[in-house]
């Protein structure tokens, strides 16, 4: 049965931006995966049109962890909180594994330690994203998870450009080990493993969970925490699933499987388009890597910034509306990269990219929290990412059989692909209705 709200305290937004900074560490993580898990694949050997496959571990990890730990979480009574012991095991397993990574000495070895790093990021996320829901009244949720959007912002503009700033300092980007990996990427992801550790202890240590009601305690300990009780709890919430969860399903589909997509391929792509090669060992696809991480690094700026600027714009058109808008605009700049010959024709493209992200990140969490109940936000913030990892899942398992058959065997055709679905995205996501509030 759902209870009634309880009024939170009203935060200031210094605390609302300290208490989000451990969502830094944890999408820096995520960008440095983004940015450079393909090129360390094909540096070791990976096949162009498999690649998906080797990225299976995030959305297989984000399925099986994710629900289950936010359930887990949202029965957890500790001395440190209940989201807060989530974050910490998290972070710790999360820095480890970004140590790791750029010393992978073989194919298997990375794709296997990228099971590790994405099921560290999942324990974290979902926890951290129902911590918004649980301190936050609910007038301040949408700055709440905006800002969230705009740390993802600039923690991905930071994890993107890393390996081009170190260059740009003097370090020399044709500088690799004996597998191909340069050593710029080693030193980045060992710059995300301090920042990983040290943003989630400086939350929880600078603005700790609001203690919970005795009452709310007593009715979390009638039944003893354990993965059956999570597993039922998440049984009972899926069949209970509010409408408009459903209601952003096809949205969802849609946008996560392009945007996954995108990832994986935007460096091949523009080693195709702008550098005419798609060796691996040529020093003109290391540019392109680097280039592409200088273009992912410019739209996570811009989604940063575009994340701030959609409160306002937010209240008066509504989240839905304003996502439905972003996400197609996004599409449309998809569309047109193929066609970008340097710099000067691709960087403008990321503003649309850009917008969509802050978009992607931040509003469709803001129609879910008004429409769930308070005390099973946990399990369904894990639900809601299944609506996240099943579309990137889809993509790993639909793209190596389409790419050479269907799409000629070239990424510039993946972002043609995904363009169309993000602008689908924006059409799909009009059919969301207002959510009635939890009460």
């Amino acid at each position: 049965m759902m209870r009634a709200a309880v009024q939170k305290p009203r935060m200031r937004l210094p605390r609302i931006i300290e208490m989000n900074l451990g969502f830094l560490g944890i999408q820096f993580s995520f960008g440095l995966q983004q940015a450079n898990m393909g090129p360390i694949y094909r540096y070791l050997g990976a096949d162009e049109a498999h690649l998906p496959l080797l990225w299976l571990a995030g959305p297989m990890t984000g399925l099986l962890v994710q629900p289950i730990v936010g359930a887990l979480s949202d029965r957890t009574v500790s001395r440190w909180g209940r989201r807060t012991p989530y974050f910490l095991v998290g972070a710790i397993l999360c820095s480890l594994g970004l140590l790791l990574m750029p010393y992978s000495p073989a194919l298997w070895f990375a794709a296997s330690l990228l099971w590790i790093l994405d099921a560290a990021n999942n324990i974290t996320m979902e926890p951290y994203r129902a911590y918004i829901s649980d301190r936050l009244d609910e007038s301040q949720r949408s700055i709440g998870f905006l800002t969230q959007s705009a740390f993802t912002g600039l923690a991905q503009t930071l994890s993107y450009l890393a390996p081009s700033l170190l260059v740009w300092w003097g370090f020399d980007a044709d500088l690799v080990d004996a597998n191909g990996i340069p050593d710029v990427t080693r030193i980045a992801f060992l710059a995300g493993a301090v920042i990983s550790l040290s943003t989630i202890l400086w939350s929880v240590l600078r603005v700790p969970e609001l203690p919970l009601p005795p009452a709310e305690i007593a009715r979390m300990q009638l039944e003893r925490l354990s993965p059956a009780t999570a597993f039922r709890d998440f049984v009972t919430a899926a069949r209970e699933m509010p409408p408009v969860m459903r209601q952003l399903g096809v949205s969802m589909l849609l946008q996560w499987f392009a945007m996954f997509a995108y990832w994986q391929f935007i460096a091949f792509a523009l080693a195709r388009s702008i550098f005419d090669t798609a060796d691996p060992a040529n020093s003109g696809f290391r540019q392109a890597v680097l280039l592409a991480g200088q273009a992912g690094a410019l739209y996570n700026a811009i989604a940063c910034l575009a994340a701030f600027a959609m409160v306002p714009v937010s209240r008066r058109l509504g989240a839905r509306n304003l996502h439905a808008a972003a996400v197609a605009i996004s599409g449309v700049a998809m569309l047109a990269i193929p066609g970008a010959q340097d710099r000067a024709h691709l960087f403008p493209l990321m503003i649309g990219i850009g917008i969509g992200w802050a978009s992607m990140m931040g509003n469709p969490y803001v129609l879910l929290a008004n429409a769930i109940p308070a005390e099973r936000t946990g399990v369904y913030m894990g639900i809601f990412n299944m609506f996240i990892v099943i579309p990137m899942l889809l993509e790993t398992l639909i793209v190596p059989l389409i790419y050479r058959p269907l799409l000629g065997g070239d990424p510039r055709n993946i972002l043609i692909m995904t363009g169309i679905m993000m602008i689908g995205a924006g059409a799909t996501t009009l059919i969301v209705r207002r959510p009635s509030k939890a009460i």
